[in-house]
């Protein structure tokens, strides 16, 4: 056991916008092929959880009037419409059979990149982390972005679970675009 430990001492595992508002089909944010991973993410979790290995929940969060989000998307907090993914909403909470415990660690970010305006690199830094695997959602953009930074600051390895991470259409999910 303790050999397993420590394979697994250098790693974490991120489970990225896991939220209802991108997950459920009635989610102000859906992306279509978000439910159909959970299993997946959900073994994904147990797996870390069973080798010891850290797990970062990235959850975006903002704020209810908007202030915090991107620029193309501020029309969607306008007054007399839901707020996608807000603080304290039940779109913003995790789909059902992911839970944060105790000794997970959850991130709020506010742009696609887990590492953009975030403390995430100085965290893993300080656990000892150079080994990312990566699940969530949506592969062409917060998935992306996040796997570009983690590169750029020279993770060791920088894994993706292919069939726990999901985009709209296994096309673009798959990078094969019109």
């Amino acid at each position: 056991m303790a050999t397993t430990a420590r394979k697994w001492e250098n790693t974490a595992l991120l489970v990225i916008d896991m939220q209802k508002d991108f997950i459920l089909p009635n989610g102000l944010m859906v992306v279509d092929g978000g439910l159909a991973i959970v299993p997946n993410v959900i073994k994904a979790v147990e797996f870390a959880r069973k080798r010891g290995i850290l797990i970062i929940w990235v959850v975006r969060e903002h704020d209810g009037q908007g202030r915090d989000v991107e620029l193309f998307r501020r029309h969607l907090y306008k007054d007399g419409k839901p707020k996608p993914i807000s603080k304290g909403s039940a779109g913003a909470e995790l789909v059902d059979g992911l839970v944060i415990r105790e000794k997970d660690y959850k991130l709020v970010k506010t742009r696609f990149s887990a590492f953009f305006a975030t403390h995430l690199h100085s965290f893993l830094q300080g656990a000892g982390i150079n080994s990312l695997v990566v699940t969530g959602v949506q592969t062409p953009n917060c998935i992306r972005q996040t796997v570009f930074d983690a590169v750029a600051l020279d993770y060791q390895s920088v894994t993706v679970i292919v069939d726990a991470t999901a985009a709209a259409t296994p096309d673009v999910h798959f990078g094969k675009h019109p």
